[in-house]
């Protein structure tokens, strides 16, 4: 129902209509018909509190253009606006353009300018995923750390451009199912009760909140000082799971084991070996949360040499073998 198309074409068809689309600020932009909305607020809100619970005090928006005829992006927008007002932050935002092969490099070009004119470090909240996944690309063409100077939270959480890009995307999952059900719901009731929605005073609607953000490694922000630091942060959660050992590690930083490590306790409180182990070990379980990846590849992609390897090490640090780990995480 965020189609003015549809809109016109499902008011001229006599049978119980529910519509499902995106939130508005305005309560007169919503059609008149049941509807269930998903929360334009609360998806910026949850974007937000994310990256200012990292420390994150600038912030940034990468929308869609004002002539685009995708209504809930300017609603993302202006949640945007109202939210970093509210607490009194800076904002700064662009809209980007239709991407087309004869633009591309244009706006990308375009997207780079802004990018290196934030301060470091800043937080961007993208209109959607397929918006963030431009941003990652636009900094890796233009080395600039993600997510060491600039961090990047999309929203809808799509499972497809999580693995179009190099740097797993951070990003805020819809109430889909949840809408879904209310849909449902409000339909059975226009079907089956259709005298208790003629009673109600004016028409239902249902704004459901986002479900959570789900952090991956574009939105892990650490505040760090140290420049070799902050590259050898960089470069391990890059690399981690391809098996890389303290010596690769040192070997692209440039200095000796005994400065990185003296930098790294400082700033981490552990070592660099420590640091490549937790990123593994964060990947793996993440990766035992999707029930459909069998356990020996989840070993294989977060870098153990063999599943007995990756059983001890779980088993160790988490006191669970990964079997029990998945088990647990799905019950919970």
């Amino acid at each position: 129902m965020d189609d003015d198309n549809i809109r016109t074409l499902v008011s001229q068809v006599d049978v119980p209509i529910v519509g499902v689309g995106s939130s508005f600020n305005d309560p007169n932009d919503y059609p008149e018909v049941p509807y269930v909305a998903t929360d334009n607020q609360d998806l910026l809100k949850s974007a937000f509190n994310h990256l200012k619970d990292k420390g994150i005090e600038n912030f940034a928006f990468y929308g869609l253009a004002n002539n685009c005829d995708k209504p809930w992006a300017k609603e993302r927008e202006l949640a945007f606006k109202q939210v970093v007002d509210k607490l009194g932050y800076k904002k700064n935002i662009i809209q980007g353009i239709e991407s087309s092969v004869t633009n591309w490099q244009y706006d990308m070009n375009r997207l780079a300018d802004w990018l290196q004119s934030l301060p470091v470090p800043t937080g961007i909240i993208a209109v959607t995923d397929s918006r963030a996944r431009h941003l990652i690309q636009a900094c890796e063409q233009n080395n600039i750390l993600v997510p060491e100077q600039i961090a990047i939270v999309g929203i809808d959480n799509e499972e497809v451009v999580r693995f179009l890009t190099k740097i797993p995307l951070s990003s805020v999952e819809q109430g889909c199912l949840e809408m879904g059900y209310q849909a449902a719901k409000l339909m059975h009731e226009s079907l089956l009760q259709p005298e208790l929605l003629k009673k109600r005073t004016s028409l239902p609607r249902i704004v459901v909140p986002a479900n959570k953000v789900h952090e991956r490694q574009s939105s892990e922000y650490v505040s760090l000082n140290d420049p070799f630091v902050i590259q050898a942060m960089h470069f391990i959660k890059r690399n981690a799971c391809k098996g890389i050992k303290v010596e690769q590690v040192l070997d692209h930083i440039g200095i000796s084991r005994s400065n990185l490590d003296t930098r790294f306790r400082e700033e981490r409180g552990h070592s660099i070996h420590h640091e490549i182990h937790q990123e593994k070990l964060k990947y793996a379980c993440e990766l035992l949360c999707d029930i459909n990846i069998p356990i020996q590849s989840v070993a294989d992609r977060s870098g153990y040499p063999s599943l007995q390897y990756m059983y001890s090490v779980f088993k160790k640090d988490l006191g669970y073998t990964p079997k029990e780990f998945r088990v647990k995480e799905s019950c919970c």
